[in-house]
């Protein structure tokens, strides 16, 4: 059985927080033998975690774990109960750099999604991915 754990990384409604978010998650990755997931997995936090800060003007958070199975699940928590935006799929998204985020998150991780939650007593919600160990 594969070696569990849960990170949890708060985070201000600032844009560089991000950056913040991705070398944590590179680390917790290395640190855990994980280093063939680093590279999709930090592209795959940077979309998340920069849609909670971009979309919402509170607090944010990034949540990392590995579950018994193996999987790594990233998930990013903001104020706003809102669902996101339907992703737009790739090869289809318009010519600015923004509205791709959720088509790459759902191109490349395993599986994706949203979920309300109350975890950190506010509303808001998970927007969410799994990779394969």
């Amino acid at each position: 059985m594969p070696e569990t754990w849960d990170y949890t990384l708060y985070i201000p409604n600032d844009l560089r927080a991000v950056t913040v978010c991705r070398r944590t998650l590179r680390l917790i990755l290395t640190l855990h033998g994980l280093i063939g997931l680093v590279d999709t997995a930090e592209l795959l936090a940077a979309e998340l975690v920069s849609n909670a800060v971009r979309h919402t003007k509170g607090p944010a958070a990034l949540r990392v774990r590995r579950t018994p199975q193996g999987v790594v699940w990233i998930g990013a928590w903001d104020t706003d109960p809102a669902p996101p935006e339907p992703p737009t799929p790739l090869g289809q998204e318009p010519e600015a750099e923004e509205g791709r985020g959720l088509g790459l998150v759902g191109a490349c991780a395993d599986v994706w999604g949203w979920e309300p939650s109350a975890r950190f007593g506010d509303e808001g919600k998970y927007v969410w991915c799994t990779l394969g160990a």
